[in-house]
């Protein structure tokens, strides 16, 4: 039976043509089919083009996190796992480098892998009558902020119904342990272990010193107020795509029904790449 495996990339990348050759050499005698989005077809001329997420039964994102979240955001909750190649610098959430995608193909293709599920987060504009409006899915973090003022929000942040806290920002991170080490971290905080469900509340300096970071359970619903709006409040999800919050809105954000589903690797761990690619502890890692 032929596995049906879908490829999405990112054209501002060396080495992208290179890693689309191999898999056109070699994925047929491993017994793929290979589909490709719009935007590589001239790296693929005459082959099928990608365009629903039930036409994968796997999917490969050659570029770097940024290429992986919208590979993630392109599979809108289907359960095809995510081999993520880092073309660029970071590559935090890839599977493996260009220099090890050959290597790291064959072992896909022989099943030596783990599939690990990562928590997604659905955010959904409502008017105060309860009306749905825009619905955002994001695998890292859905961020409120302003527009081009030079002034702070008022927020009021809620769980369940209950006011968690209400104060003043440049803005708000709500992030998936997967996104506490994305915006959520340069905002100061918590680094959560990718696999511990929860929901990461990340304040953008906050105007007060009685104010940190609160990470919620992953079955809390949050309800997110602006108060006293300048004329543009934008939602973003995973930094890519996003809305506006008009008067008389707010913002629902909750943990997704559907997880992203991540290749992994023998010897990739979080810990070894959070050590390795940001340095943890102060010190990278060295060769002994």
């Amino acid at each position: 039976m032929t596995t049906r495996l879908g490829v999405i990339g990112h054209d501002g990348y060396d080495g992208l043509a290179e890693i689309i050759a191999l898999l056109l050499r070699e994925a047929p005698a491993h017994g793929y089919s290979l589909a490709f989005e719009q935007d590589l077809a001239t790296y693929a001329p005459g082959q099928p083009r990608l365009s629903r997420p039930d036409d994968v039964d796997a999917l490969i994102a050659l570029g770097g996190d940024g290429t992986l979240l919208r590979a993630g955001r392109f599979l809108s909750g289907a359960a095809a796992p995510i081999l993520g190649v880092n073309l660029g610098k970071l590559g935090f959430l890839t599977s493996c480098s260009h220099e090890e995608f050959a290597v790291a193909f064959a072992a896909f293709a022989r099943g030596e892998y783990t599939v690990q599920s990562r928590m997604a987060i659905d955010a959904t504009t409502r008017s105060d009558a309860g009306a749905v409006g825009v619905r955002l899915r994001a695998l890292n973090d859905v961020v409120v902020h302003k527009g081009g003022f030079a002034r702070v929000l008022r927020m009021r942040v809620f769980a369940n119904d209950e006011l968690v806290s209400s104060f003043a920002a440049d803005g708000l991170v709500v992030a998936t342990p997967t996104g506490s080490t994305a915006y959520s971290l340069s905002a100061s905080g918590p680094i959560v272990v990718p696999t511990f469900d929860s929901l990461i509340v990340t304040p953008v300096a906050p105007h007060t010193l009685a104010l940190r970071p609160t990470i919620l359970p992953p079955d809390a619903v949050l309800r997110i107020e602006v108060e006293d709006a300048p004329e543009e409040v934008l939602v973003t999800a995973d930094g890519q795509v996003g809305t506006s919050l008009a008067g008389g809105q707010h913002l629902v954000v909750q943990r997704s029904a559907h997880p992203v589903r991540l290749v992994r690797f023998s010897g990739n761990s979080f810990f070894t790449r959070l050590r390795r690619k940001l340095n943890w502890g102060g010190l990278a890692d060295r060769d002994q």
